[in-house]
């Protein structure tokens, strides 16, 4: 007897969003979780379950394919042995019973749900779910890329963290959604965190790295806790604790992710490199940019990444790091050269990271003795980042007492602080 077509497992992966070779990889990890052992299907067992050849997996295969899916084997179209199989269609009638099989195992698999304890009520979360939480998380980076560390955007990561968790309760879903809704969730967390670090609210900051950590665990999503983790480095930077920066990058590099991916390694090292300017090391500094500019140059470009990768791949974060690093280090003319490629390559929404590097630029200049050159760089920062983002604020504070310091009653820190007077009603 001719194999008959699973097409109710055809339809159910095309709504998910499978192909035969993701599903295998699905279930295979699912049988590890049950039974300890690594799963043995590929691509071509999953066509021989579509192609009707295998009608009824074996037990542990099927409690897998069910952890996955949320679904019982038979309201995916499998048919259990010694159960009689309807009799093959003939051409005449192969399209319409196609489609009576396709909409009766989608009745199969409704009855399943419903008869599901407290499911009744509950509709079904899918990835489009998770479509709608991604393009919000785009907002989110977006809206960082222009204003920074503003409370606003801290709050509406964390509400929408909070979303994504929600949906959890609200419906049944397969693993791998509720996998990418974690992952959602600790995204929307990181944002809220980095929100918190860029307004230099450190303790805030901690609270919301917690919530992200355990969430990115959850998901198991290797660049969701790359990137929280390379956020706890920056913000120990920033608070003056090199060691533990230095302990929390190290985490970041050494996920798996970073040896698969170059532009991960990348960004990785470059971090290092900001951090180790910290201690003074110049030569560590050195060869940590180096390790970042090899792993760049072999970074690919047909990888998806996330949206916060973009700064990343055009070069312009390595060149933002190695211009913090050397500013402290004290290389003042390195730092400058990093900086004029950094404000080229940054892309003009990261209007924040502009700001920032030409707050830098001008602490450089200064640092050669350019005291003019250095005032009207720092003159250019726009009056709503001066005065409305915190880093921003500190670092031309700071520039404004090293000013005075090197050119004390000058025409240039006149200039200057009647620049800065005229901020303060925009305050």
């Amino acid at each position: 007897m001719d194999a008959i077509r699973n097409t109710v497992l055809e339809t159910w992966m095309t709504e998910h969003g499978y192909s035969s070779n993701s599903l295998a990889e699905a279930v295979n990890q699912a049988v590890e979780r049950l039974s300890g052992r690594v799963g043995g299907l590929d691509g071509s067992s999953v066509r021989a379950w579509k192609a009707g050849r295998v009608s009824w997996p074996k037990s542990l295969t099927r409690n897998a394919l069910e952890d996955v899916t949320g679904l019982p084997a038979v309201a995916l179209g499998f048919v259990p042995r010694g159960r009689p199989s309807p009799a093959p269609a003939s051409p005449q009638q192969e399209e319409p019973d196609m489609k009576r099989r396709t909409l009766v195992g989608g009745i199969a698999a409704a009855a399943a749900a419903a008869a599901a304890p407290g499911i009744a009520s509950r509709r079904r979360i899918g990835m489009s779910d998770v479509n709608r939480l991604n393009k919000r998380f785009a907002e989110i980076v977006a809206s960082d890329h222009r204003h920074g560390g503003q409370l606003g955007i801290e709050e509406r990561a964390a509400a929408l963290a909070d979303e994504a968790l929600n949906l959890q309760n609200t419906g049944s879903a397969t693993q791998r959604v509720r996998s990418s809704l974690y992952a959602s969730a600790a995204a929307f967390r990181s944002s809220a965190m980095w929100a918190a670090i860029d307004g230099r609210r450190y303790d805030v900051a901690k609270a919301h790295m917690r919530e992200a950590q355990a969430l990115a665990e959850m998901s198991g999503d290797q660049a969701i806790k790359f990137r929280i983790w390379s956020h706890a480095g920056t913000m120990y930077r920033h608070m003056g604790r090199p060691a533990d920066a230095l302990a929390a990058n190290d985490v970041a590099r050494n996920l798996h992710l970073t040896r698969r991916d170059p532009l991960f390694a990348s960004l990785g090292h470059a971090r290092q490199a900001a951090t180790l300017g910290l201690t003074g090391d110049t030569a560590a500094v050195q060869h940590a940019l180096g390790c970042a500019q090899d792993a760049l140059a072999r970074a690919t470009s047909d990888l998806a990444r996330p949206v916060w990768m973009a700064a990343v791949r055009d070069g312009a974060e390595l060149a933002t790091l190695a211009l913090s690093a050397h500013l402290r280090l004290g290389s003042f003319e390195e730092a400058e050269s990093h900086a004029h490629r950094s404000l080229t390559l940054l892309h003009p929404r990261m209007q924040r990271d502009r700001a920032i590097n030409s707050a830098r630029l001008a602490h450089a200049q200064l640092g050669q003795g350019d005291a003019d050159a250095a005032t009207a760089t720092a003159m250019k920062i726009s009056v709503e980042a001066a005065v409305r983002h915190a880093r921003v604020s500190r670092m031309l504070q700071e520039f404004g007492a090293a000013l005075r310091a090197k050119a004390p009653g000058s025409a240039t820190v006149r200039t200057w602080t009647e620049h800065t007077t005229s901020w303060r009603t925009a305050a």
